[in-house]
C-alpha cells in the first residue's frame, strides 16, 4: 500500500500513511474543504436547528 498524499510505502503505525506529516496533511486538507464526499444534498440543508422543519410564522 502506497500513502495517499506522498506515495511512499505506508507504515504500519500510519496506515495508510507513511508518516505522522503527511497524516496531517491529509487531516488538514479535510478540514480546509479540499478534500470532500459527495453527496446529492444542497448547501444549507442541513443549517436549520432541529424540530424546526415549518418556518413559516403561524397567526
Amino acid at each position: 500500500m502506497r500513502c495517499p498524499v506522498c506515495s511512499k510505502p505506508a507504515v504500519a503505525r500510519y496506515r495508510p500513511f507513511c508518516s505522522r506529516r503527511c497524516a496531517d496533511v491529509d487531516l488538514g486538507r479535510w478540514l480546509t474543504g479540499a478534500h470532500v464526499v459527495a453527496t446529492e444534498e444542497t448547501p444549507g440543508e442541513d443549517d436549520a436547528p432541529p424540530g424546526n422543519d415549518d418556518a413559516t410564522p403561524r397567526d
